[in-house]
Formats: C-alpha cells, sequence, structure tokens
C-alpha cells in the first residue's frame, strides 16, 4: 500500500510503500508516551526504507531514546527516530539492524488506513494511573513487547498491502 505522510506543519513530507499498513498496536511505553503524545506509536506500521521519499529533507532531525528496562543502566537505542525541526511532529523511525525497514509514525500518515481487528496494547507494564487503556472484544494486553512480529500480525490478519 502507498502511504504519504506529513508533519503538522507542512514543512515535511514523505511517501513510501507498505505491507503493513494496519496501524494494530498501541504502545504506552515512556518513550511513545513522551515523544508522540501516547498517540505517535513508533512501530506500529512498517514499510520498505528503499521507497522512502523525503520533501523538506532540511528540516528533519533525529535522535535516539534513552532505553530505561529494569535491571539495566539506560542506554541509547540504535534506532534513529526521526522528526520535523519546525514542529516537533515524529514522523519516522529506522533502525541500522533492520535497515530495509522504515517505520512511519502511524500519527504522520495522511493516506486512509485500514481499521484494525485486534489492538494489541503493548507496554502495559508502564502505563502511567491516568491513562485509560481500553479493554475487551477486539484489545489484546502484552505487559512489555508481542512476541509476535509486525508482519505476523499482518499476515495472520490478511492484511499484508
Amino acid at each position: 500500500m502507498h502511504l504519504e505522510g506529513s508533519c503538522q506543519c507542512g514543512a515535511v513530507r514523505f511517501s513510501l510503500e507498505s505491507d503493513s499498513p494496519v496501524p494494530f498496536m498501541h504502545c504506552h511505553c515512556s518513550i511513545c508516551r513522551k515523544t508522540g503524545g501516547s498517540g505517535g506509536y513508533g512501530i506500529n506500521l512498517g514499510g520498505d526504507a528503499a521507497s522512502l521519499r523525503v520533501s523538506g529533507q532540511k528540516h528533519v532531525g533525529h535522535f535516539h531514546a534513552v532505553m530505561r528496562e529494569p535491571g539495566q543502566r539506560p542506554h541509547r537505542s540504535k534506532a534513529y527516530r526521526h522528526f520535523c525541526k519546525q514542529c516537533g511532529c515524529p514522523l519516522w523511525m529506522w533502525d541500522p539492524r533492520w535497515p530495509e525497514l522504515v517505520h512511519p509514525y502511524a500519527s504522520a500518515i495522511d493516506t486512509p488506513l485500514p481499521r484494525p481487528p485486534e489492538v494489541v496494547e503493548a507496554g502495559m507494564d508502564f502505563v502511567p494511573d491516568w491513562v485509560d487503556v481500553p479493554r475487551g472484544k477486539g484489545h489484546r494486553r502484552v505487559g512489555t513487547w508481542p512476541k509476535e512480529s509486525l508482519r505476523e500480525w499482518h499476515a495472520r490478519h490478511g492484511m499484508q498491502g
């Protein structure tokens, strides 16, 4: 599926091809919550990194999030989290460990996305008390990260683009 995206102020526009375009996961980890307003969700869409086209590249910045995991010292993630330097909007994430993939933030996508038949509520171990996480039919809760990959979820639901 062809996806078009942009930042809030319009300084950056991008496009890519995606075989996993369904925003199936809500990540409640502190990184997603603090950098995307708990709605950006950096890893719930996947795309072909070679197909990424960017207009306004001079307005794109990136950072490496600090990983704070129980029992470990804080360390920087290898993933590059890209954002608009003008408005701060999260755009996409790319990780050199999987160079063929790019993960656009669902919140930056302008193309209408398919509605997921099931939502994985990930990072439940990190949800603050004030967050009302959906529950019930169609919502599966996971303490940290699901065992099933992005592509495996799309394949299981017959929703590969």
